[in-house]
């Protein structure tokens, strides 16, 4: 007991000189939300590029690929990004986030404007062969937000600025989909335009990140002295991460990072089983012209952008107030995010073109609802260990992102007609299957209270208060019915 009210009095101290409301944390923030907005501009053109390649539109070149190849070119940015995980994350680790993430992204900005060349003189073999360089670059977000984050964001705000941050992916997703209409049905630009444009505003922000951003609070040269120890006090990562070994035999042993492998699985599957074929679902089976598609792809992730804005501080607030421990909130928000999701996508299995518009309403709602996830499964590797957060998420993301691989060419491999509903309908089923079974397994297995490996350092009469504290923290009488916990850590 006496460690945990150590840890108690320490948060309490700092809470009570917490700085003002708005810091230098929030413009660290801001700049990882806007990478990943100009990240994600990288990753889904190709799918809402990939519909007006394959039709006569606006005078720009089309070609005549068969559905096979279409989900062959969706799945090759995968085939680099997992590829990418792990070493990004030790990357980070040694060489500082902030310059990995930088260089990389400029990187595949300037692999994607040409794009447009590649295909018109090596054909889709060539484009292929870009997209798994553009996904070995876009390999690091993940592990080098993840490292900076568990630096920058206090236990008390890591809910909001994580989810604030992460919420970049749906706000880019958005804004590139609902754009690629108008950008499509240019003269000037045609499908091309896409890569061009996303492609210059990333490279300009991989400058811009290079100049303002900081790999820690102590790094910045703006901060405040109240404000770095208010930070520093509240991460939990008060060692060096960059001084210790990655206890992987400890990570490798502990069924709460299984659970949490199997989270971030059941989100990767379903997130992009939806993002790469929305598209052409709603083209082939719904009917929609491209313009009418590209605003209504847009809209599900539109929402999804704005839920979490709201259910990351709902979360914050629940934890703060002792309403909720902090591993009942993970597992409560994740199974929001992917079960409501789980009976969405069953509803819309049953749909045809005459119900079009409750469809789009279940695919909105479906996507919308992943939000919660944010505050399930992509925060719990900061809860597990602050130190190690960013290879940890190399190791899940990795994992998670074979689905990303798999799920287009599961989908290529059922629906040879694509204006068949039967054979949507499967693909929905498989992935509401995935929903329920890996958050089942988080529900089971999952974990939020620091593990005795986050420091290498401590003592075993340390890691065993530490361990003693986690288990009365998850023993509290709102856990019961959601906290099914291993023993194992």
């Amino acid at each position: 007991m006496g460690f945990k009210k150590s840890v108690e009095m320490q948060t309490t101290m700092a809470e009570l000189n917490k700085p003002n409301a708005i810091g230098v944390r929030h413009l660290q923030a801001l700049l990882m939300f806007l990478g990943i907005v100009f990240g994600y501009f990288l990753r889904v053109n190709m799918s809402a590029a990939i519909v007006p390649m394959t039709q006569p539109t606006a005078g720009a070149p089309y070609y005549d690929w068969d559905p096979s190849t279409k989900s062959l070119i969706l799945s090759s940015f995968f085939w680099g990004y997992v590829v990418a995980q792990l070493p990004s994350g030790l990357l980070a680790k040694r060489f500082g986030a902030k310059i990995v993430l930088a260089i990389a992204t400029g990187i595949a900005a300037i692999i994607t404007i040409f794009h447009p060349l590649a295909v018109n003189n090596g054909d889709w073999q060539l484009l292929c062969t870009l997209r798994v360089f553009v996904g070995l670059t876009q390999g690091v977000v993940y592990p080098c937000l993840h490292t900076l984050l568990a630096k920058w964001a206090p236990r008390t705000e890591r809910g909001f600025l994580t989810t604030s941050v992460y919420s970049g992916a749906q706000f880019g997703t958005a804004i590139i989909l609902a754009t690629s209409g108008v950008i499509f049905d240019s003269e000037a630009l045609g499908w091309p335009g896409i890569f061009y444009i996303s492609g210059g505003i990333a490279l300009a922000w991989s400058v811009l990140f290079l100049y303002f951003g900081a790999d820690t609070p102590a790094a910045s040269k703006s901060i405040s002295i109240a404000e770095r120890e208010y930070i520093e006090s509240l991460t939990g990562s008060g060692t060096d991460s960059q001084v210790l070994a990655v206890p992987w035999k400890s990570l490798f042993t502990s069924l709460p990072f299984y659970g949490l492998i199997a989270a971030h699985c059941g989100f990767t599957w379903g997130f992009y089983t939806l993002l790469t074929e929305m598209p052409t679902y709603m083209s082939s089976v719904l009917h929609l012209d491209v313009k009418a598609n590209a605003l209504l792809s847009a809209l599900p992730y539109f929402v999804m952008w704005v839920l979490c804005l709201i259910v990351s501080p709902t979360s914050d607030w629940l934890i703060n107030r002792n309403i909720l421990n902090i591993t009942v909130a993970r597992k409560l928000f994740n199974t929001i995010g992917q079960w409501v999701p789980m009976l969405c996508l069953i509803g819309v299995a049953y749909m045809t073109e005459e119900e079009k518009t409750l469809a789009i309403a279940l695919l909105t709602i479906g996507v919308g609802f992943n939000a919660a996830s944010f505050c399930g499964y992509l925060v719990n590797h900061m809860d597990l260990s602050p130190n190690f957060a960013g290879p940890m998420m190399g190791v899940t993301n990795g994992f998670s992102n074979l689905m990303s691989i798999c799920a287009p060419l599961v989908v290529g491999a059922i629906v040879e007609n694509e204006e068949d509903p039967n054979e949507w309908r499967i693909v929905f089923f498989i992935t509401a299957g995935v929903y329920l079974l890996c958050n089942s397994l988080f529900l089971i297995f999952g974990k939020a209270t620091v593990q005795p490996w986050n420091d290498q350092t401590v003592t075993s009469s340390t890691r065993s208060l530490q361990k003693k504290s986690d288990e009365e923290l998850d023993n509290t009488p709102t856990s019961s019915a959601w906290t099914i916990d291993s023993k194992v850590a």
